[in-house]
């Protein structure tokens, strides 16, 4: 299962993170930090999965874009590992550059790939339907 998802910049700072279990919110700064510092302070050569505490980290570097998914020790990495670039592959067909500005989409995306921690959705364009269909409403 899912524990959560990050997208960090370099610089560490967290561009939007989304939660499928319950974490306080006294305690969700101090768990980004120090995932983000485990996951950033790591070479290129060295793997993408990371035990971490009481579950598995799995991270993809994308340009100056970290994607961190944290998830039980029960989840096969891999397919977290290839869900992350589908995640990316979506964004890049919907998004042309820029997707900070439009997180409200980004997270409509990661609901239709995830919820409750888990993998529901992998076909793109499955994916981008409710977005497409938000984008004709609003142009009409």
């Amino acid at each position: 299962m899912i524990q959560f998802v990050l997208m960090v910049n370099r610089q560490g700072q967290t561009r939007l993170s989304r939660y499928y279990t319950p974490v306080e919110l006294t305690r969700r700064a101090a768990l980004e930090a120090d995932v983000v510092r485990c996951c950033l302070s790591r070479r290129k050569e060295q793997c993408s999965f990371v035990d971490y505490k009481d579950f598995k980290l799995v991270y993809r570097q994308y340009a100056a874009l970290y994607i961190v998914v944290a998830v039980t020790d029960a989840e096969n990495e891999l397919s977290v590992y290839e869900l992350v670039h589908n995640f990316v592959e979506v964004l890049d067909k919907y998004f042309s550059r820029v997707i900070m500005f439009n997180l409200d989409r980004v997270h409509v995306i990661l609901d239709e790939m995830i919820q409750n921690g888990n993998i529901v959705e992998t076909n793109k364009s499955r994916i981008l339907a409710p977005l497409t269909a938000l984008d004709k409403m609003a142009d009409s």
